[in-house]
Parts: structure tokens; C-alpha cells; sequence
């Protein structure tokens, strides 16, 4: 079958925009393809700098013959609805519907539409100008006089179907003063010339040809292998930046890689601010010796073969990269001249937020709920207290202003060369982490309570103005700070509950009283903020949860609206895990659905809610007594073990219930004809309810 084969040449496209580029590309061909009835086998898409390029084999020569009923408005309808049914239709008169009558609904029109395909070519000729003057670019440009937009300005197209025994032909349209042909360009440097294609296998053949490799991923494997490999024949190893690598992927067609370095002296910079340095200005890579130091070496990316071996490509990167290493130097020793603390009142003149105030305000309140938090999480107050008024300081370095990713790294140097205790520097430097799920959490408790007030007065300060995120919008990410959070507990186990947190930084900062504003916000807000504030984390818990493979049903069993823990709430889902996973579980799970649809069922009847209080006296066989004492010890012994946080212990406890409820299902006849035995018998089913609810909402787990 045909094989569509497209290209858009054009000036540079920037290197953050291509994957995305070639991925709209083509969902927006295929999309319209099936639309127009023309399904395809495959479709692929690509780009380079200087190019987007899609294939799409196995579409049919023409599309197929449609018919279809189109229904239409009743008889006697208004004639606006009787006119947008002939437009949508197709109809020139009402005469040409046919009517149809419904008992229910009545007379209404329908028409019979017949759409005759088309050949692919012309139907193509309509689909790709359309897509191009519509591409969804995030940043666009016009030129010349035809009035389309696009990233850079289009200066050849190459569209052709055909099968691979045919002369493909080339489907006709125009694009700005573009018109369509088969005719592409290879690298710009070395093969720069016109290349007639006719498909996409010549295509590709044809590029390599002319140094051009069209995979973004290929063109990242030659350059990782390369660099590996021209680091291990130097005894180094290349620090891997997969985003500066997609980033490098995309500024060259046919990629090189070379070896340049550095006056050694700069290595007495910190490694961050070396490796922020050439990877922002050059995109280049730094490297490791044997021993894991940072080395004067770095791996550069050239587009060209040079003729000289890469000697002035090499030199013109090492003159620009040693001009920013001297300014980064500069920076750094600047900074280190004025002591962190000085830098705290200048915070004053950053606002944080218009209805939150000032970063040094927000620095008072991580101090006071750093202070709260400490002794929850066995970190030194005072020593907490001194690292949270550090926390951003480093905000109005010249470093940090030169290169904002640095932010707390550059605080921790700054705080260790003046004279902090380690954990207090440590503090500075991890308070801001996690910053994905990738990235390590806080181990020591300072860090952790700083890190724990930085992120919760975050998220209840936007949780009082009421700015909170909305479907994929989080301009302030309080998703991550949630997130955070929950890593935090859960990777160093802490017994944290969160409404006496939130609580606290509501006092700090009505305490504060900053603005007037934010103290009416926050009272306004004070009982809803919180409950909702706690739902978001249920949220955001539950994705944790269902990410790390727990059941949706288990975690919906084990939170309730009030639950606050977030240890409690992980340690509930592994323990009903284990417990549904074992043979007691699944049958202990059959009794309790037995028990709780029984009960259901009697008391809708009945009109009333057993309270679980059986009367001992009225058992008439030894089964019910033996259940009635298995929940009056496991209701005891469950209870003791849930308040102790002994999750597992409280669902071992629930699992001996298992051979008395068989039992019980087994022998004994809920529903006796004696009225004072079954309600009996009904209390103890409710009791049996009531003490396996202590760990979880059992009605909520499925299978």
C-alpha cells in the first residue's frame, strides 16, 4: 500500500521544542487520515534541527464510500433547527429527509447521506496545509508575505505517496510562498547541496549520506557512546545529564564529540557551580576521575567534521567556557565576603507573595514552625531554628541570582566556609528536597524539620488565600510539596499527624499578622482550609500508594476523612495487603460481606440499626458463643494494637476471627423464626461489623 512521506525544512528549530514537534506532527496527520476514512498501518515521526519529517505507510489509494442515517429534528420543529439540520446534512430542501415515526417520540426526519471517496492524494492536498497553518507551536513567528506562523521560516517541503514500485508523486500545496516538492537539503556545512527523494527509505539513505542522522534518540546514543568512550581513554567518566543530553541531540544533524579542559584553579569552585557554569553556557558535559573528583576536562558537542582536527572548535569553547568560570569565581568569592546572616534582612525586599509577603516574613514563620517541629522529629530546636532563618539566604547572592538552581547548594558552602554546624548547613542545602520522585529526601532531623516547615507553610498559606492548584495547573507546586511531605514520613518513619501541623502554622502566621489581608484570609478560611488541606493530601497519598503497586480499594478501605497519619495510613494498606493476600483473609473477607449484607438487609427491613449489643443469655448454640468471644478478645486486643501503631499486630488479631465466623455461617441460622433470637444474632453480626472496622472500611474492598 502507499506511503506517505513528509518533511518541513526550515531554519532552526529550538532544540526544547522538537520531540514535542514531531510528536504533534504526527498525531495531527494520522488523526485527520482516520477522520477522512484513510486508515494507516504505521506512522512514525522524527526531527532535527532543521527539520520535521513523518512517514506513514499503508494508506489506502482512496477513501471508502460512506453511508450513513443522519437524524434529524421532529416534524414541525422550528425552522432554525430544520436549517442547521440541512446545513450539517447536506440537504438543499426538507423535501429531500425522509420521515420516520417513533410511538414515543413521534415524527421526526432523517437523512440518508452517500459520501463517495476520494483518492488519497487529493484528500492529503487538503489535510497537510491545514495542519501546518494550524500547528500548535508554543512559540511562533511570521515572515515573508503569505501570512503563515511558524517556528522558524519554512524554506523547502517535501511531500510524496506512492507505493515502492511506483514513481511516488508529490502531493500538491502550498504553505506560506512554500510550494510542495521532493527536493531536501543535507547538513548545512558538509553536504549542503539539493537531495531529490522520492520515499522515505531513500530519504533516510540519502541523509546519512549527506551527514544527517534524522533519529533525535540515535543522534543521543552516538553521542553517549562517544563520550563514554572518549572519557574512558582518559581514565574519566562523564557526569550523564539526560536533559542536557536531549538538549545537545537537538543542536546538531551529524553530532561530534571533543575534549577540551580548563585552568585548574577554577576547580577550587564548587563542583554545582563549575557544572551549572558549562552545562547553561556551552552545553557541555563535565567529568569525573577514577576517584570520583570533579576534573578540568569537559566534552563538547561540535555539528561539523573540522579539518583540523576540532582545534579551533575546541579552543573557541575553552576561551568562552574559561570567561564564565572566571565570573562564577568572582561571584563566589564575593559572596563568601558577606556573612549569610546579613543576607536575611535583605529578604525584606523580595515579595513572596502579594497576599503572603515578603520572603523574609515567610523565612519568620519557617523559623517558628521549624521550632514546633523539631522535638516531633528528634532535631536540636535551636539548631532547627538556625538553619530555617539560613534557608534563603542565599536567594540574594550574586551566584544564586546568576544561577537560581543553586539556591540552597550555594547556602550550604557559604554557611560551612562562616562557621555552621554541619546538620545546619546540611539543613540549608536539603530543606528544599525532594524536588521529584527521583530526588533523595532529608535523612538527618534538622534538615527534616526544616524541611517539613518550608513545605507546610507553603501549602497552608496558598490553602488560606484559597490559591490552590486546579486540574494541570499548579503555578506555585503545592502538588510536589505534598508529595514531599508524604516522602518524608514515609522514608524515615515518622509518626506525624498533620492537623496539629496545619494548626500550627495557622497560629504562626496570625501570630505574625503581617498583612491584614492574610490575617482575614486565614480566619475566614481557618475551618474549611484545613479539611480541605488534609483531602489534598489524601489525594496526592493515594496516587504514592497506587504508584508503589497498593490496591485503589485498599487504600480507599483504610482512609477515612479525619485520618492524618501518614505512616498510620501506609502501615493500614500493607497490613490489609498481607492479611487479603492469605487464604484466613479471603475467607475472614467472605464472613464479614456475608455478615454486613445480612445486617443490611434486616435492618432496611426492619427499619432500625443493630447496636452490637448481644445478650449472651439468649445463645442457643456453642458457635455463637464462640464468636461472640473471639470479637470481645479481638475487639480488645485490635483496638490496643491500632492505638500503639502495631498495624500488622491488629490484623493478625483480626485474622483468628477466620475459623469462628465459618463457623458460625456454618451452623447457625441467622434468621431464626424466634423474633429475640435473631435480633440476638443480628447484634452479634453488627459486633463482628464494628470490630473488623477498626482497621479498615471492609465495604470498600473489592473481589
Amino acid at each position: 500500500m502507499p506511503e506517505l512521506l513528509l518533511e518541513l525544512f526550515s531554519e532552526e528549530i529550538p532544540a526544547r521544542f522538537q520531540r514535542k514537534a514531531a510528536d504533534d506532527l504526527k498525531k495531527a496527520v494520522i488523526n485527520a487520515l482516520v477522520e477522512a476514512g484513510l486508515v494507516y498501518e504505521g506512522a512514525r515521526a522524527f526531527s532535527t534541527p532543521r527539520r520535521l519529517a513523518l512517514t506513514v505507510a499503508g494508506i489506502p489509494a482512496r477513501s471508502p464510500d460512506l453511508r450513513e442515517e443522519k437524524k434529524g429534528p421532529r416534524v414541525g420543529a422550528p425552522q432554525q433547527a430544520i436549517d442547521g439540520f440541512l446545513k450539517s446534512a447536506g440537504l438543499s430542501s426538507i423535501d429531500q429527509a425522509k420521515i420516520v415515526s417513533d410511538p414515543k417520540k413521534g415524527d421526526s426526519y432523517v437523512a440518508h447521506i452517500e459520501r463517495k471517496g476520494d483518492e488519497a492524494p487529493k484528500l492529503l492536498a487538503d489535510i497537510l496545509p491545514r495542519i501546518i497553518q494550524n500547528f500548535p507551536w508554543a512559540k511562533s513567528m511570521q515572515w515573508g508575505h503569505g501570512g503563515l506562523t511558524w517556528v522558524r521560516p519554512i524554506r523547502a517541503i517535501t511531500a510524496t505517496f506512492g507505493t515502492d514500485n511506483d514513481e511516488p508523486i508529490v502531493i500538491p500545496f502550498s504553505a506560506n510562498t512554500i510550494t510542495s516538492g521532493q527536493t531536501t537539503y543535507g547538513h548545512r556545512f558538509l553536504a549542503p547541496g539539493p537531495i531529490k527523494v522520492r520515499r522515505f527509505d531513500d530519504y533516510v539513505t540519502s541523509l546519512e549520506k549527506a551527514r544527517v542522522v534524522l533519529d533525535l534518540d540515535r543522534r543521543k546514543e552516538i553521542i553517549r557512546a562517544d563520550a563514554d568512550n572518549l572519557a574512558f581513554a582518559q581514565g574519566l567518566s562523564v557526569i550523564h545529564d539526560e536533559g542536557l543530553l536531549e538538549e545537545v541531540a537537538g543542536l546538531v544533524e551529524w553530532p561530534v564529540v571533543m575534549m577540551g579542559s580548563f585552568d585548574k584553579d577554577f576547580l577550587k569552585v564548587p563542583e554545582e557551580v563549575i557544572i551549572a557554569t558549562i552545562r547553561a553556557n556551552q552545553k557541555c558535559f563535565c567529568l569525573r576521575d577514577s576517584t570520583g573528583r570533579l576534573t578540568n576536562k569537559f566534552l563538547l558537542t561540535a555539528n561539523n567534521i573540522a579539518t583540523d582536527q576540532g582545534v579551533t572548535i575546541v579552543a573557541g569553547n575553552e576561551r568562552v567556557i574559561r570567561a564564565r568560570l572566571s565570573d562564577a569565581k568572582f561571584f563566589y568569592e564575593t559572596d563568601l565576603k558577606q556573612p549569610l546572616k546579613d543576607n536575611v534582612e535583605k529578604l525584606e525586599e523580595s515579595v513572596f507573595h502579594a497576599k503572603l509577603g515578603t520572603q523574609f516574613q515567610r523565612v519568620e514563620r519557617i523559623v517558628r514552625l521549624a521550632a514546633e517541629t523539631a522535638p516531633l522529629v528528634g532535631a536540636d530546636v535551636e539548631d532547627a531554628k538556625e538553619a530555617a532563618m539560613l534557608a534563603k539566604a542565599d536567594l540574594p547572592t550574586g551566584m544564586v541570582g546568576e544561577f537560581p538552581e543553586l539556591q540552597g547548594i550555594m547556602g550550604r558552602y557559604y554557611a560551612l566556609a562562616q562557621g555552621e554546624k554541619r546538620e545546619v548547613a546540611n539543613a540549608v542545602a536539603d530543606h528544599y528536597k525532594p524536588l521529584g520522585p527521583s530526588d533523595k529526601v532529608p535523612g538527618e532531623p534538622v534538615a527534616i524539620a526544616v524541611a517539613l516547615a518550608d513545605k507546610l507553610d507553603l501549602l497552608t498559606g496558598f490553602w488560606a488565600i484559597d490559591e490552590k492548584p486546579t486540574g494541570s495547573r499548579d503555578p506555585f507546586a503545592l502538588r510536589r510539596a505534598a508529595l514531599g511531605v508524604i516522602r518524608i514520613v514515609t522514608d524515615n518513619d515518622l509518626a506525624l499527624p498533620l492537623t496539629p501541623l496545619f494548626q500550627a502554622a495557622y497560629m504562626v502566621r496570625k501570630a505574625q499578622g503581617s498583612k491584614s489581608e492574610v490575617e482575614t484570609a486565614d480566619e475566614t478560611a481557618e475551618d474549611l482550609s484545613q479539611t480541605d488541606l488534609l483531602a489534598f493530601f489524601h489525594d496526592r497519598l493515594k496516587v504514592t500508594l497506587r504508584d508503589a503497586g497498593a490496591r485503589h480499594d485498599l487504600v480507599d478501605a483504610v482512609i477515612t476523612p479525619r485520618s492524618d497519619d501518614i505512616l498510620e495510613i501506609t502501615r493500614r494498606v500493607e497490613a490489609l495487603s498481607a492479611l487479603l493476600d492469605s487464604a484466613d483473609g479471603k475467607n475472614l473477607l467472605a464472613g464479614y460481606r456475608r455478615a454486613a449484607n445480612i445486617l443490611a438487609a434486616e435492618e432496611k427491613k426492619d427499619g432500625r440499626t443493630y447496636d452490637a449489643v448481644s445478650d449472651q443469655t439468649k445463645f442457643v448454640l456453642p458457635e455463637e458463643t464462640a464468636l461472640a468471644s473471639a470479637i470481645k478478645h479481638v475487639d480488645a486486643e485490635a483496638a490496643a494494637k491500632a492505638r500503639a501503631n502495631d498495624y500488622r499486630g491488629a490484623i493478625a488479631a483480626l485474622a483468628t476471627l477466620r475459623a469462628p465466623v465459618d463457623a458460625f455461617f456454618e451452623k447457625v441460622l441467622v434468621n431464626d423464626p424466634d423474633a429475640l433470637v435473631r435480633a440476638n444474632r443480628l447484634h452479634l453480626l453488627a459486633a463482628l461489623r464494628n470490630t473488623m472496622q477498626i482497621v479498615a472500611d471492609f465495604s470498600k474492598v473489592a473481589g
